[in-house]
């Protein structure tokens, strides 16, 4: 049963990255007032309608080899490695969900995880290609991260009782990732990192709800980002893509981390 659910897991994945990307070519086009797509997919270079088995993810593009079945031009690598990444990213949220011992609230913190997650993944989509972060879609992800970080609470008050050592930690998972780029936002005067970073970093810092996972993701997302950008020495850089990467991988080997942390893994 598991293994199914991790297919489906990754099939859901790619399937919501083809639709984001598409979301933000139309989100795109409507911010620049240009003609609108339409419903249904059509190529960019010749405005061909698409159909239904050339816009199947990852599949149509290798059959295809990545070129438009109509006028033959390029659709362009970044849509399978967008699919691809979407996959990966769902399968490994997915491979963290222990099945046989989901409980209700579990369900319905699984429920905005993926939402949370499809927002940011429109986020990195938009911020790559067009380094800007959609403020309506910025504040729905930081409403899901506060509806997440509340249930997490919640049902560790169930379990243990109040204690304000989990509150603290939440608020210093928000505040190294959020407070960390609002003062590098500030002192670079957007030169560093956009004025939407830091509203992810409170996002992402509140969905961790844990410090530790906040220093390692503040840390992955900075390596990610000087590994990338270094070679093409550019003073600015779209950053939202290496934070919400870094999230997905913390995400996923989050209990191990935090076992390793603890001494329990060696």
């Amino acid at each position: 049963m598991k293994i199914w659910f991790l297919v489906l897991m990754f099939a859901m994945g790619a399937v919501m990255g083809s639709f984001l990307s598409c979301q933000a070519w139309r989100l795109r086009y409507k911010e620049q007032g240009k003609k609108k797509l339409g419903k249904r997919s059509v190529c960019l270079k010749c405005g061909k309608q698409l159909k239904w088995y050339d816009n199947i993810p990852i599949v149509s593009w290798l059959m295809l080899g990545g070129k438009c079945r109509a006028c033959k031009k390029p659709i362009g690598a970044s849509e399978i490695v967008i699919e691809l990444l979407c996959g990966l990213g769902f399968l490994g949220y997915g491979s963290t969900i222990e099945l046989s011992n989901m409980s209700a609230l579990a369900w319905v913190i699984f429920g905005f995880m993926v939402l949370l997650i499809l927002s940011l993944g429109f986020l990195a989509i938009y911020d790559a290609r067009w380094r800007e972060l959609p403020q309506a879609v910025l504040i729905f992800a930081v409403i899901c991260a506060i509806i997440i970080a509340i249930l997490k609470q919640w049902s560790l008050i169930s379990i243990v009782g109040f204690s304000w050592g989990p509150i603290f930690n939440l608020m210093g998972a928000v505040a190294i990732l959020g407070v960390t780029y609002l003062v590098l936002y500030l002192l670079s005067k957007g030169q560093w990192v956009g004025d939407g970073d830091w509203i992810l970093g409170v996002a992402l810092g509140l969905a961790l709800g844990d410090s530790w996972l906040a220093l390692i993701l503040l840390f992955l997302a900075n390596f990610i980002g000087l590994v990338v950008m270094l070679p093409k020495k550019q003073k600015k850089i779209a950053f939202g893509p290496f934070l919400v990467v870094a999230f997905m991988i913390v995400i996923t080997f989050a209990d191990l981390t935090i076992g390793f942390l603890a001494g329990k893994v060696w």
